[in-house]
């Protein structure tokens, strides 16, 4: 019995002494490591490694840029049953124990024990998010032992639903998922709240093992991972018997998505992604940055509607250029060969354009099998067109059967003709371009560089710098009207000849239409798109002074060519530059900068960039109303260094000031008045500067309103509207086709031509090539939108004139058509405004001859 007794008394101190060594073995490995832990401070505001994200202004999905697929959630967003998996399946007791659970490790020790290997199990959530943010993922007792003082250390400093919020955006869940929100949207493209019992058990079972357990690799092995988790709720009472047998029974639903796209903008994407990169280096692309870009979803996808179609248009007009591939078929072939033969193709989609296989040939009708195993018919109504393409001028004659254009193995594009039928198509080589502003701050509503993003990534609206042909002469004809001339001058419009000793031989310049027409009104000239007229109305006004004038217009002028060549667009522009040009006339010219980013956002939804863009105020110069409305639009946009819980409020007193006067904010007062009058609380915002006066917008935007009603632009017409204005271009052998127009509320430039310069045809001018894009955008950007009447503005006279002299008419002249005037250049009766018939050779040029090719344009 005493021995029995000085045994469990031995016992028991060399328990308490092994008890006492491990304790002061555990507390001297503490303070070994402890001065490399790193901050449990950090956890508390951590950055979670979160993709930049690009949107339109109405919220759609443009791009996603990153290496992780993220989407951070907090506690209290995370569905509940979803909590309740990962608790069931990782850590049951994770609200019970301090952060280290003494029950898994005994059972990790006893498993260590007894196999002499080391088993999973023993680590908490709080203990996953320790390795997951601090530690590498080998398997050392050192790691360990790491691992379970930071546990300890981080519940001291965390609560736990904290520690839970952190684990659930953190952990990896595979196919670059990291965390339980983008694994929804990875295997299942929803959010977490729409996924069922079923699908929120499967993904709570990846965290043990994201490759071994992955559904889309391993279905098998995921579903019994999957009904194991949902044995586990059903154990703990999370799930009834109803809900665990349905989500039993469900089968695997998984499939790989990737982050929805909403809307396809990738050129615009680029543009941003440049700038982010600029502005924020490479944290860029792991920021959560969310950025919301100007882009309208409707108006984007009409633009890629209007220029795919154009494209498209163009193609079929000059011919069928055969099949991209032709591929052996086997005389017996199926399914399964056109399968694997169109899979060794290797034929993706460009633009809207699918690939598919001929597989039979009837009379009039072609069979084409396709990637989504699919046998289409294309009726002979979508085969006639295709003629054999010879040159830019040429095609070959009609066809009457299929296999004139076709022969079984070949491999085509074909889409949808606007009728509904499947036709024959093919990738246009004639590339394009639109971009659309709003004219009154320069927002890009639209904006499309090219057929395809992912066949060609050359942004041809701000990298394709391009001759504009007569799409310039509007700014000519402008400056024009500030040297004194008006839309009644006679101009001759007749053979001129330049010689110059830098020219190989004489330059001797041109209409379109190779035809003279003697004199001729500065209205008349523009509308029908005179070249000759064009020449010496510049050299009237004077290079240098023309220059200085289209500056005006945003144009840098050490760009430009400085001799008469100006006069034709003979200048290297962008369509980016040329639509801000246009928006000067659009917006009664103030001079705006374009631009395409909104708001930049982090990702928790706090702003940390908004634009405040200048803005084209016509009224503010007369109404302090006026401004105290934009003031609270800019507020309703959310222009910086404003609080929106406050009111804003004006006087509707309407105070005249002279013109060309700006009025600007200037802190809490309005300036540019006859005295300053103090505000209340109104905003800062930005007034664009007023470049061209009202009274020269005026009449130019009249001239280029007969332009749409009379002259080249007169396929606009199909719109059904008389308030829009603008001017066709094309350069020397149709190279360059060109439409630009615009009514107050929208701007748009249009751009037809290939990559390389070479022709686009005889007959493809302006009119014919660039403005039907023009049309079919502006179609949609238009749609509901009331016409806007162009107001006279003060100074300006309305008379009766001579139409063959430009003078006064007499009052029995039955020819007399009504034209408007500056007060000061009201003409008299039978007095010539303008006599300038002929060119003398000693007028001022201002400028130098060049050896570069001029442009011609269209009539």
């Amino acid at each position: 019995m005493q021995l029995l007794s000085r045994m469990m008394r031995y016992g028991l101190m060399a328990m308490v002494a092994m008890s006492t060594f491990g304790l002061l073995a555990l507390m001297a490995a503490y303070l070994y490591l402890a001065p490399g832990f790193p901050s449990i401070e950090a956890l508390k505001d951590v950055r979670l490694q979160v993709p930049l994200r690009i949107y339109s202004h109405d919220g759609a999905l443009i791009a996603e840029y990153g290496k992780w697929k993220r989407t951070p959630m907090q506690y209290h967003e995370v569905p509940e049953l979803l909590t309740q998996a990962v608790l069931a399946a990782e850590d049951d007791r994770f609200f019970e124990h301090p952060g280290v659970d003494y029950q898994g490790i005994l059972r990790a020790v006893y498993h260590l024990l007894k196999t002499g290997e080391r088993g999973q199990g023993g680590s908490t959530i709080t203990m996953q998010v320790a390795r997951n943010f601090f530690l590498s993922r080998e398997k050392t007792y050192a790691r360990k032992l790491n691992e379970i003082f930071l546990a300890l250390e981080i519940e001291g400093e965390l609560s736990k639903e904290e520690i839970l919020e952190l684990y659930l955006n953190k952990i990896f869940l595979g196919h670059r998922a990291y965390g339980f929100a983008a694994a929804a949207e990875v295997y299942y493209g929803k959010p977490l709240d729409m996924l069922d019992t079923a699908q929120l058990a499967m993904l709570a079972g990846l965290p043990k093992a994201p490759s071994r357990y992955n559904p889309i690799v391993n279905p098998e092995r995921a579903l019994t991972r999957r009904n194991y988790v949902l044995g586990r709720l059903h154990q703990l009472g999370a799930i009834d018997d109803i809900s665990y047998e349905l989500a039993l029974a469900a089968p695997v639903t998984a499939e790989r998505h990737g982050k929805v796209v909403e809307l396809e903008a990738p050129y615009v994407a680029e543009m941003v992604r440049v700038e982010m990169i600029q502005q924020y280096g490479d944290a860029a692309y792991t920021s959560g940055l969310n950025v919301y870009t100007t882009l309208d979803t409707r108006l984007q996808r009409a633009a890629n509607t209007a220029l795919r179609r154009s494209m498209l248009g163009y193609d079929r007009r000059h011919g069928y250029r055969g099949a991209e591939a032709h591929l052996e078929l086997p005389e017996d072939a199926g399914v399964e060969q056109w399968q694997q033969l169109l899979a060794d193709a290797k034929k993706g989609p460009v633009g809207e354009l699918q690939a598919g296989l001929v597989v039979a040939l009837e009379e009039q009708a072609a069979y084409v099998y396709t990637r989504n195993d699919e046998l289409l018919r294309i009726e002979w109504a979508g085969l006639n067109w295709a003629r054999a393409h010879i040159n830019e001028n040429r095609t070959g004659p009609k066809r009457s059967r299929a296999d004139e254009i076709l022969k079984p193995g070949d491999v085509i594009r074909y889409d949808i003709s606007d009728e509904g039928y499947w036709q024959l198509a093919q990738i246009p080589e004639v590339a394009g371009a639109l971009v659309s502003l709003r004219p009154n701050d320069g927002a890009v509503q639209s904006l499309v560089g090219g057929f395809d993003f992912y066949q060609s990534n050359f942004n041809r609206v701000i990298q394709a710098e391009r001759q504009p042909g007569s799409n310039f002469k509007p700014f000519v004809y402008s400056a024009a009207l500030e040297k004194g001339f008006t839309a009644a001058s006679l101009i001759n419009d007749a053979p001129v000849v330049f010689d110059d000793a830098e020219l190989e031989g004489a330059w001797r310049p041109e209409n379109y239409s190779g035809k003279f027409y003697g004199p001729t009104r500065l209205r008349e000239a523009l509308v029908r798109s005179r070249n000759l007229v064009s020449i010496r109305l510049l050299r009237s006004s004077g290079i240098r002074f023309t220059l200085n004038h289209v500056a005006r217009f945003g144009f840098d002028t050490k760009r430009l060519p400085r001799d008469l060549s100006l006069a034709l667009g003979s200048a290297s522009i962008t369509p980016y530059q040329l639509v801000r040009g246009y928006a000067t006339f659009a917006n009664g010219g103030y001079l705006i900068e374009p631009y395409f980013i909104q708001r930049i956002e982090d990702m928790n939804g706090q702003k940390i960039m908004q634009t405040n863009p200048l803005r084209a105020c016509p009224e503010c110069e007369y109404s302090l109303s006026k401004a105290a409305l934009l003031a609270e639009e800019a507020l309703a946009e959310g222009t910086p260094n404003m609080n929106a819980s406050e009111e804003y409020t004006l006087s509707e007193e309407v105070i005249p000031v002279e013109e060309n006067t700006l009025v600007t904010m200037d802190g809490d007062m309005i300036t540019g008045i006859e005295e300053e009058i103090p505000l209340i609380d109104v905003p800062e915002i930005r007034l664009a500067e007023r470049t061209v006066s009202l009274q020269n917008i005026y009449l130019m935007n009249s001239m280029m309103q007969d332009v749409v009603l009379r002259g080249t632009g007169r396929r606009a017409l199909a719109l059904g509207r008389k308030d829009l204005a603008g001017k066709t271009g094309t350069t020397n052998e149709q190279r360059d086709a060109w439409f630009s127009g615009f009514n107050q509320g929208v701007v748009t430039t249009a751009w037809v031509g290939f990559d390389s310069p070479r022709p686009l045809g005889g007959r493809e001018t302006g009119s014919r090539a660039a403005l039907p894009m023009w049309v079919d955008y502006m179609r949609s950007a238009l749609e509901g939108v009331p016409e806007y009447r162009l107001e006279q503005p003060p100074g300006m006279v309305t008379v009766r004139i001579d139409p063959e002299s430009g003078t006064l008419a007499a009052p029995d002249n039955p020819d007399a058509i009504f034209e408007t005037f500056r007060q000061e250049n009201v003409p008299e009766a039978r007095q010539q405004v303008d006599v300038n018939l002929n060119m003398g050779t000693d007028m001022d040029m201002d400028g130098e001859m060049s050896t570069s090719t001029p442009t011609e344009d269209s009539g």
